[in-house]
């Protein structure tokens, strides 16, 4: 059997607002890879002062913890956001779209206090093979 991941939204509910699935179908998968909360730092130690630059290293983060384990975005199921403040969702989510392109996983953001004061985003995130 293949992997099939079936992003959808189930009639009846409200539509995802920016480029999600209010849910996504596994079938196939023999392997699960779970994404500790992935952080803004460089592999350097280095950390971008704006929040585009954050979030993007939080994605190459990710993305780098995916090829460790033989995935790429095209395996994420789930993805967990948290933003230091509201005032970043939207720049938060013209990342996410750039970042997955055409790629729609269940999401869901939360803002909060992150761990470290200077970090503005933090993900974590499911992935199947």
């Amino acid at each position: 059997m293949t992997l099939s991941i079936r992003p959808f939204t189930a009639d009846g509910s409200p539509p995802a607002e920016g480029a999600y699935a209010q849910a996504a179908e596994v079938s196939g998968a023999t392997r699960w890879l779970y994404l500790s909360g992935q952080i803004p730092v460089a592999p350097d130690g280095s950390l971008a002062a704006d929040f585009t630059g954050q979030c993007d290293q939080v994605w190459d983060n990710v993305e780098t913890q995916l090829k460790a384990a033989g995935m790429t975005l095209d395996n994420l199921v789930k993805v967990t956001t948290f933003l230091s403040d509201r005032k970043y969702a939207l720049e938060n989510r013209e990342v996410r779209i750039r970042r997955l392109g055409g790629r729609q996983t269940a999401l869901t953001v939360i803002v909060t206090g992150i761990f470290d004061e200077a970090w503005l985003v933090e993900i974590e995130a499911v992935a199947a093979a």
